[in-house]
């Protein structure tokens, strides 16, 4: 039994959340939050998975009996899901929260689960004094993964690669997700604040959105950090904008997105030059996507065409993943992997799983990841690599 009406504006919706395990979809204000489990499904690795977890869900919410007096994209049951970059790996799960509070486009709703689920609201928790350490690889020898794939790229084995970096945390007192996410949105409003099953984080990219018939997404690849002032801004924006590599990075990635979405979309429109995004710490290269998709298409149709895209893989994929597979050292979990939502009517919205960390308990495991090229610097990339790290570290330590 699945229950939507209109409620009044909520106000800040990261204030209606309760403490324990909380999902999130943000963006300046607007999106989904949601907490307890109805259902909790556990995605078979494989390369069929995303057809796996389309039909599941479908007959799962095809059995709901809903009653919907919004009939809005997330209104109804909505499933909230995260998948493991790594096709093979374990760890994707879609979950039906029992209880759903969405604010969109001037409307606010509830939607409940069965009996739904009301939890106390307690005052957010400061995590203490934050421990780091190194991840799977330290600092040099990750250097040194950086310039063997540049050998790799150089011997012509491949155009590029995405290498990804971690970080462990360690807390004094068990991590409160509500505070992390609080801190992101404010700090990167432009960004998707999440949190599923403990990845949590504020992405820039958003694979797709689907709506109806209407397809959008958005590419980022090519990165630059923010100045000191607007001068400084301005040139380093100047020279992402006139850097080669950079130039050349990007293309890939919309290459890559040209030639999932191509087969899927009636229509099909990109750029032919990107634009600048400037988020808090750093600046990219972006184009925006939009599409028309034939009816009945799925969210996550879409979503199993994309990933991965060239902006978290490399190009060609299979060359790239192998090089990831080879020189990462890690299990990249659901780092770069898709996280989102879905409805009963397949709208949703997801995002890659980047500038994110896995928490559990008082633990954190922090990831980053540079796209490398040919004339790939080992020493700016682990910079590039930092700077993106920061943004975890800013929502652990305020």
């Amino acid at each position: 039994m699945v229950r939507t009406t209109p409620v009044e504006d909520p106000g800040d919706l990261f204030s209606r959340l309760p403490e324990a395990a909380p999902y999130a979809w943000v963006r300046r204000g607007e999106g989904l939050v949601a907490w307890g489990e109805a259902v909790r499904l556990t995605v078979p690795p494989g390369p069929r998975r995303f057809e796996w977890a389309r039909d599941r869900l479908s007959g799962l919410f095809g059995e709901a009996h809903v009653d919907d007096d919004v009939t809005a994209p997330g209104s109804g049951p909505v499933a909230f899901g995260s998948f493991t970059f790594d096709p093979d790996a374990r760890g994707s799960l879609l979950v039906v929260p029992e209880t759903i509070l969405a604010r969109r486009d001037g409307r606010a709703w509830l939607t409940t689960v069965g009996e739904g689920r009301l939890d106390a609201v307690t005052p957010l928790r400061d995590p203490g004094r934050i421990r780091y350490g190194d991840g799977s690889l330290t600092a040099p020898e990750w250097q040194h993964a950086v310039a063997r794939a540049v050998r790799r790229i150089r011997s012509g084995l491949l155009e590029k690669t995405v290498l990804a970096r971690d970080l462990t945390a360690v807390a004094e007192r068990a991590i409160d997700v509500r505070l992390l996410l609080t801190r992101l949105a404010a700090r990167y409003p432009d960004c998707y604040t999440f949190s599923c099953a403990g990845l949590v984080g504020a992405t820039p990219e958003l694979l797709v959105r689907r709506t109806g018939e209407t397809l959008e997404s958005l590419v980022l690849a090519g990165t630059i950090a923010r100045g000191t002032g607007r001068a400084d801004d301005m040139a380093r924006g100047a020279a992402l904008f006139a850097s080669e590599k950079d130039r050349h990075e990007h293309a890939c990635a919309v290459a890559s997105v040209r030639e999932a979405l191509d087969p899927l979309c009636a229509e099909l429109k990109i750029p032919e030059d990107p634009e600048l995004l400037v988020l808090a710490n750093v600046q990219h290269l972006a184009s925006p996507v939009t599409g028309r998709l034939p009816a009945g298409t799925s969210v996550l149709d879409v979503v199993e065409a994309m990933h991965p895209t060239a902006a978290v893989g490399g190009t060609p994929t299979g060359e790239a993943l192998g090089v990831i597979r080879d020189l990462e050292g890690m299990d990249r979990a659901g780092y770069a992997g898709p996280v989102g939502w879905i409805d009963a009517r397949g709208d949703g919205e997801w995002g890659i799983a980047l500038r994110c960390a896995q928490i559990e308990g008082s633990r954190a495991r922090l990831f980053a990841g540079c796209g490398i090229m040919g004339d790939s610097d080992p020493a700016s990339e682990l910079a590039e690599a930092q700077a993106k790290l920061r943004v975890m570290q800013y929502a652990l330590e305020g």
